[in-house]
């Protein structure tokens, strides 16, 4: 039997699934990705609206992110970078920190920032050195503890908790409470660090369109929804049924596998509200954090403060959201605008899109870094992928992809020998 001659299904077109299609196409096999929606990325999309490019939810690249740099051109994707530090909106006034030994323009504003204490600032600088000189493996093979506990027993006071820690931490775990893991916050902390935070000149779907245009042996059936994944069978929602001689599950497998339908995978959701806008209050190419303990609105920014494909008449400003408080709809935006003009000092803005995204990213216990190819092999035919995997990052989800694939070509080598 030939490698084009197996057939080897991918269920979905995210991220994860798109690494492992490329890892079989490096090693001569032509797999069939099914993709539910019309179009590749899975929770990684953009839509232009009104002239405006709208990423579903609030999405950043790493760049610093080890396995970006082995499946992506980063110079290709025109990579938008932020500046290194956040405005704080507090007592109606802004405060400005950031890291001022990668950009020098922040010394001043982060020194006299009413936010946190002169030692709360050098504990930050020791956690840089910290981290950076902390390995990836050390970082998850600790001993894991809420980020919350992490920070109180580094040292940190109350006060530089609650107005940076938890509204920055927050804004990328997507929950408020800074229960997320140590081990991740270490993780992204030392990305940070040792890197930008950016956004492709198109968008983040730019970054799924790039390794979908790398794929040249490969098929994408879209609009192709699966309803259960078993030995050597896939059945689809329409009732079709495909043979598969393998099986890499690249999204959530607990809603499609059998065995697994009792562990159902749990995750953080957030809104992101899309405004148009005639001024920025920000000037800078900064994230704006409301650290108010019961503010509906988290982290706001201009992505119109970076450039971009296509943009439109004025500016545009993102809202995240991740404790909608049971509001949806017109009264979630109407709450939303107030608090744009009670704390930011933001009025007269067009709502243009609101995206409810439930599912943003899996709440994990014991994150790893990354699986040994032979532990992603469910069954005999039946590989699993995704961020679920492994932690919720693209890095992730990029990294099991690849994990998966080499995992089912481990169990094929002794074939092609």
């Amino acid at each position: 039997m030939n490698k084009q001659d197996y057939r080897i299904h991918i269920v979905g077109a995210g991220i994860s699934g798109l690494i492992a299609a490329i890892v079989l196409e490096q090693n001569g096999f032509s797999p069939i990705i099914l993709e539910a929606t019309e179009r590749a990325g899975g929770r990684v999309k953009t839509d232009i609206i009104n002239g405006y490019q709208l990423d579903h939810g609030f999405q950043v690249l790493l760049t610093a992110y080890p396995i970006a740099h082995k499946y992506l051109n980063l110079n290709s994707l025109e990579l938008q970078r932020f500046l290194p530090g956040a405005v704080i909106f507090k007592n109606r006034k802004q405060h400005i920190i950031g890291d001022p030994l990668r950009d020098i323009s922040l010394i001043f504003s982060t020194l006299f920032a009413n936010i946190g204490t002169i030692s709360d600032k050098l504990k930050i600088l020791r956690l840089n050195t910290t981290l950076k000189n902390k390995s990836l493996s050390e970082i998850f093979a600790t001993k894991e503890e809420t980020t919350l506990t992490y920070l109180k027993n580094f040292g940190f006071s109350a006060g530089m908790i609650h107005d940076f820690f938890k509204p920055f931490f927050g804004g990328i775990f997507l929950e408020d409470q800074l229960e997320t893991s140590s081990r991740m916050f270490q993780f992204v902390y030392k990305m940070f660090g040792e890197g930008d935070a950016a956004v492709p000149k198109g968008g983040m779907e730019e970054i799924p369109k790039q390794l979908v245009r790398r794929l040249k042996n490969t098929s994408i059936q879209y609009n192709t929804a699966v309803t259960s994944v078993s030995e050597k069978e896939i059945l689809l929602a329409n009732g079709t049924t495909l043979e598969s001689d393998f099986t890499i599950v690249a999204t959530a497998p607990s809603q499609l596998i059998g065995n697994l339908k009792n562990q159902p995978t749990e995750w953080h959701g957030c809104d992101t509200l899309y405004f148009e806008i005639d001024n920025r209050k920000i000037n800078k190419r900064l994230v704006g954090l409301l650290p108010e303990t019961d503010s509906l609105i988290n982290t706001i920014f201009y992505p119109s403060s970076l450039e971009s494909e296509v943009s439109g008449a004025k500016e545009l400003l993102s809202v995240t959201v991740i404790n909608n408080k049971g509001l949806s709809g017109k009264e979630l935006v109407n709450g939303v605008q107030e608090e744009l003009s009670t704390y930011c000092g933001i009025t007269s803005c067009t709502f243009l899109k609101h995206y409810h995204i439930p599912m943003s990213l899996p709440k994990l216990s014991e994150v790893q870094y990354e699986v040994p190819p032979s532990e992603t092999r469910l069954t005999e035919t039946i590989y699993l992928a995704g961020d679920v995997q492994l932690n919720g990052s693209l890095n992730a989800a990029m990294l099991a992809g690849e994990s998966a694939a080499l995992g089912l070509l481990e169990n094929l080598e002794g074939v092609f020998k």
